[in-house]
């Protein structure tokens, strides 16, 4: 059994642990209502916007066939055989369970289903969002061109909109012919669903989305119908990529307040345990010392 002052520091020392981890865990809450609202509020506005925009592909579709707006045309064009991009959305700071490591795994996994052979012929580059994910990457000798981590350190609208302006950008000069997010999808704090969702060219399950319900419906748009869709398509698209951001983001304060809830609670059993052997220590010792006593008294008569 350890001595007496192996477990009194013992037990000092995780109590240093759980006063880190309770203050990590109620730092962690209070992000994670922020940005628990954030998504919540951008949800419901984000899908009825894609619902709109979806209505309007539709309508275009059936009164004009195959002769598709600007926008539509530059942002829907599949290119085989291209450059490919895989933004992988991790955290900054780690002590936030498997969060980031499900996305690496993910990402790992993507590009040996799906994209190894763009991997072989040098033409898949990885864009990472969070420093966890670069660093783990960049070690396993993936093409990891950069990193976008400043993103998560002021995430705004703004900041979120100048990105993809940016991957729109790549896609419409040719840089790139496929652009992929990996990312945790917010379900609540304790649950992230990982996502893997093709940013562009835009997925042809949009464009035919609600078509059955259109079919038989004549829309009047006011402006020119070509003119509101050459503002909803890229519009749509920053807001795609802001709702990922936010989604990455309370995914991982959920993560990380769970898994600051569980070391506090595994701390307050281990000094528990801690306490019942050091008290178990305690009176051995004390037995101990009083055998010794007794026997030198019997000594001393005898």
């Amino acid at each position: 059994m350890a001595n007496l002052k192996e477990v009194r520091t013992r037990i000092e020392s995780v109590n240093s642990t759980k006063q880190i981890t309770s203050a990590m865990k109620m730092v962690a809450a209070s992000k994670l209502r922020k940005s628990q609202n954030a998504i919540l509020a951008l949800r419901p506005y984000a899908e009825k916007f894609s619902e709109i925009m979806a209505t309007a592909m539709s309508s275009e579709q059936q009164s004009m066939g195959n002769d598709k707006t600007r926008c539509i045309q530059v942002f829907s064009e599949t290119r085989e055989g291209g450059r490919v991009l895989i933004i992988p959305l991790s955290s900054n700071k780690g002590l936030c369970g498997v969060f980031n490591a499900n996305v690496i795994r993910s990402t790992v996994n993507l590009i040996n289903e799906e994209f190894m052979p763009c991997l072989n012929a040098n033409k898949l580059d990885i864009l990472c969002i969070g420093s966890k994910a670069e660093e783990t990457l960049n070690y396993k000798k993936y093409p990891v061109i950069g990193n976008e981590n400043a993103l998560l350190d002021d995430l705004t609208y703004e900041n979120a909109a100048n990105f993809a302006e940016r991957l729109m950008k790549y896609f419409e000069d040719g840089k790139y012919d496929k652009i992929v997010f990996v990312y945790n999808q917010f379900k609540n704090a304790a649950t992230q669903v990982l996502v893997t969702e093709q940013f562009l060219p835009i997925s042809q399950s949009l464009e035919t989305q609600n078509t059955a319900t259109t079919q038989n419906t004549d829309f009047i748009f006011q402006p020119d119908k070509d003119e509101i869709l050459d503002t909803m398509v890229p519009k749509s698209l920053r807001l795609q990529v802001y709702k990922i951001l936010l989604d990455s983001y309370a995914s991982e304060q959920g993560a990380r307040m769970i898994s600051m809830t569980q070391a506090t609670d595994n701390a307050t059993e281990l000094i528990k345990e801690l306490n019942l052997s050091y008290n178990k220590a305690r009176q051995s010792a004390i037995t101990n010392e009083l055998v010794e006593i007794v026997s030198g008294a019997d000594a001393l008569k005898g």
